[in-house]
């Protein structure tokens, strides 16, 4: 197939992009750095550093849309918080004008989101039908999603991947968690009691190709492990792994002077459930957290 990715040189996206030229596929990435797509996809992957390198003539099975601006790399300032959104939806909706145009339309988007649609829910179980609560990240993913959902009406197939905390060597949550950890100074956020939904990279980009060859998929689908844990045990369970303590907890009021209003993510509390991914089937490799950590930490 021929496949279009954008932000495919990212900690999931350069992962996929891989995967999927492996299985010889031809792969375009959208990179506003095209010059890394070689290095970190492979050699035999085009790169374009525009949308408007696009021509309407090209042939795309597949646009899988990844692109944003990280949202963990600085404090959500009114400016910040416009660059996440801008990053996401503008693009988004550029890219839903471009197969407007297209004389031969895709067959398929697969388009990002993220479990922070349904806002901070404490110990609500979360499906695919559950209300929301809105807050920054719910509206981010809400417009982020209705813009990915707008190529529907020119009979485009849409699948929407509502990720969770992704687990993997290199980067995501571990990156982060690692080095405090390894010295012995981890521990919980506040009174650990708020869920994270994570699932592993590998099941990640399993979804991704199931969404490829299963027509009957299209909406939205939790892509998070079946089986969420608390920051308590996520703490606990790390500590274990690499043979630290985790005795410093991280009290409320210093994230919020430390992270500002971003403080948010890592205090909310959402306890997803991958309903739709179990109903069709699908076999998670990493359905729960000791084996996920396992293998991440055995390429660390």
């Amino acid at each position: 197939m021929n496949i279009l990715i954008t932000g495919g040189t990212g900690f999931i996206g350069g992962a996929l992009a891989q995967s999927l030229y492996q299985q010889g596929h031809n792969l375009t990435m959208l990179s506003r750095k095209p010059d890394s797509v070689t290095k970190i996809c492979g050699a035999g992957v085009n790169a374009i550093g525009s949308i408007k390198d696009l021509s309407r003539d090209d042939s795309w099975q597949v646009i899988i849309n990844l692109a944003g601006a990280p949202i963990f790399d600085s404090r959500w300032s009114a400016a910040r918080k416009q660059i996440i959104r801008d990053s996401r939806i503008q693009l988004t909706g550029q890219l839903v004008a471009y197969m407007a145009d297209m004389a031969v339309k895709p067959e398929l988007l697969i388009s990002g989101s993220a479990i922070g649609y349904y806002g901070s829910q404490g110990d609500v179980i979360l499906t695919e039908q559950s209300a929301t609560i809105e807050d920054f990240s719910q509206q981010l993913c809400h417009d982020w999603e209705n813009a990915a959902l707008a190529a529907e009406q020119f009979g485009i197939r849409v699948c929407l991947m509502r990720t969770g905390l992704v687990i993997a060597n290199g980067g995501g949550i571990l990156q982060r968690m690692l080095p405090p950890f390894r010295l012995g100074l981890g521990g919980r956020l506040d009174d650990g009691k708020q869920w994270m939904s994570w699932i592993h990279r590998q099941d990640w980009i399993a979804i991704a190709q199931l969404m490829i060859t299963d027509a009957s998929m299209r909406g939205a689908y939790n892509a998070t492990a079946p089986n969420p844990v608390t920051n308590s045990e996520f703490t606990q369970i790390l500590a274990q792994h690499l043979n630290r303590p985790a005795l410093l907890p991280v009290p409320a009021w210093l994230l919020k002077i430390a992270l500002g209003k971003m403080s948010e993510l890592v205090l909310g509390s959402q306890r997803v459930m991958p309903e739709r991914l179990l109903a069709t089937g699908f076999t998670f490799q990493y359905p729960d957290l000791n084996s996920a950590l396992n293998e991440a930490l055995s390429n660390d």
